[in-house]
């Protein structure tokens, strides 16, 4: 879909009927968009979204599923995979915003798009001609039908009287579970255990075999807790998805407004500073990786350094810095306007998000895949993608409720020139609201309980 979206916006710079800009007025600008013009460019805009959505999860645990966690040397290897995964994704982003930007400035959209179809179907080929060589993961039915067998049972059985021993609870034996992956009972939610009572029948007698609506194991009993658990997690992670909206909106068009020259010859595009949060992100998980995880290995003695939640406070305090840093950058531009000031003021924001973005957003990624259940791996990835795509719109949000607000009690911060706005304010709002959502993160982070697998059913 992403290769047929590429072709639509391609074939709308070189096909005159579907160009809207081919006449122009007097004045050098276009004529307004036809019907035609709209319907092509939101049809190729869709299927670029809809491919995004579709494969970019898919891909990214189908690529970490390559690791067999049953094995030693695999599983640590399993545990870098996000990081450089990460890198590769924003060696990318800094071709694109460099590259392929400068074409579109400098030649056409339509030899960019020709560009960017030409990689994608380069990538295609690598991936196909490598599909002997893969590990599957059986499909085993829709991963959402065993939570709500779990959650009919537990509400059907809400009368029994909890058993004096976890033990009796039920849980299926090796020979019937599908890769032999248990979890281990935990004593959160206790409710939900009721779903996995055993329960006698008239004659006195203990069935085990009973519809999965009536009875179920432990270990999905336990599949529905981690979900359960994940979703305070995900609500407190939101507010960096909504400080990682500012790089690509609020970011750049400061950038776009300051002296962007580096020689008489050459001024930076406004989207090509973008580079440096993808720069700061590859410093941030190479020094993570490869020198904070063998010293943090020594001094707590876990296999990945720091827990997971851990790394992903982490990137947050840095989103509350890039926060504060943006807001006194733009306080003294605001001072500076008749200057113009340099846009390398907006370096040191732009690379602490990246460094936050290394802990973070590959901390997302690797909780949301490695704490869901396995057969939802795929759907995790999917949930961690949704932190930013839910940032960007409660962003969008923020700013309308901010603006309505502020122009109602004086002048609104937010104006048609950023000379005559007030972002610096918006940025230390996002700062207080950050931290905030930062204790409450720590306080649900600390009890939490991470998925625990156990290999044999006692």
């Amino acid at each position: 879909m992403k290769i047929q979206g590429l072709v639509l916006l391609s074939l709308s710079w070189f096909l005159p009927a579907l160009r809207p800009c081919d006449h122009h007025n007097i004045n050098n600008t276009c004529t307004k968009a036809r019907r035609v013009h709209e319907v092509v460019f939101f049809i190729a805009m869709y299927l670029i979204s809809f491919g995004t959505g579709g494969h970019k999860p898919s891909l990214q645990s189908f690529g970490a599923d390559q690791f067999d966690d049953d094995h030693v040397s695999e599983r640590r290897k399993k545990m870098s995979f996000f990081n450089w995964w990460s890198c590769g994704v924003c060696s990318g982003v800094i071709l694109g915003v460099t590259l392929i930007v400068y074409v579109q400035d400098h030649v056409n959209w339509g030899v960019a798009d020709i560009i960017l179809i030409g990689v994608m179907a380069f990538s295609l080929i690598i991936f196909l001609l490598g599909r002997k060589s893969y590990r599957y993961r059986v499909p085993s039915g829709s991963p959402l039908t065993p939570m709500f067998q779990v959650l009919v049972a537990a509400i059907s059985k809400r009368k029994l009287p909890y058993p004096s021993n976890p033990s009796e609870l039920y849980e299926a034996s090796n020979f019937q579970s599908c890769n032999g992956r248990f979890l281990c009972h935990t004593e959160k939610l206790k409710f939900l255990d009721k779903a996995a009572i055993l329960e006698s029948d008239d004659d006195g007698n203990i069935a085990k075999k009973q519809s999965p609506w009536k009875l179920a194991t432990v270990t999905k009993v336990e599949e529905v807790k981690l979900i359960i658990n994940m979703i305070p997690i995900w609500v407190f992670t939101l507010p960096f998805g909504i400080c990682m909206a500012q790089t690509t909106t609020f970011f750049i068009k400061q950038g776009a407004i300051m002296d962007r020259k580096i020689s008489n010859n050459f001024e930076i595009p406004p989207a090509s500073i973008f580079a440096l949060t993808a720069t700061g992100m590859i410093l941030s998980v190479a020094i993570y990786d490869q020198i904070l995880v063998p010293l943090l290995k020594k001094l707590t003695a876990n296999e990945r350094g720091m827990n997971i939640l851990q790394r992903i406070g982490t990137g947050m305090l840095f989103s509350i810095i890039s926060m504060v840093v943006a807001a006194l950058v733009e306080r003294k531009r605001l001072k500076m306007v008749h200057l113009k000031m340099n846009v390398s003021w907006l370096v040191p924001q732009f690379l602490i998000v990246g460094f936050g973005d290394g802990f973070t957003l590959v901390g997302l990624q690797e909780y949301f895949y490695d704490q869901v259940p396995d057969s939802m791996r795929s759907l995790g990835i999917a949930l961690y993608l949704s932190v930013i795509g839910a940032g960007s719109f409660l962003s969008s949000l923020i700013i309308t409720i901010v603006d309505h607000v502020t122009s109602k009690i004086g002048k609104s911060w937010f104006g048609k020139d950023l000379n005559n706005s007030r972002l610096d304010k918006f940025y230390w709002m996002l700062a207080v609201m950050t931290t905030l959502n930062l204790f409450l993160f720590v306080f649900f982070a600390r009890q939490y309980s991470y998925k625990n697998v156990q290999k044999v059913v006692v």
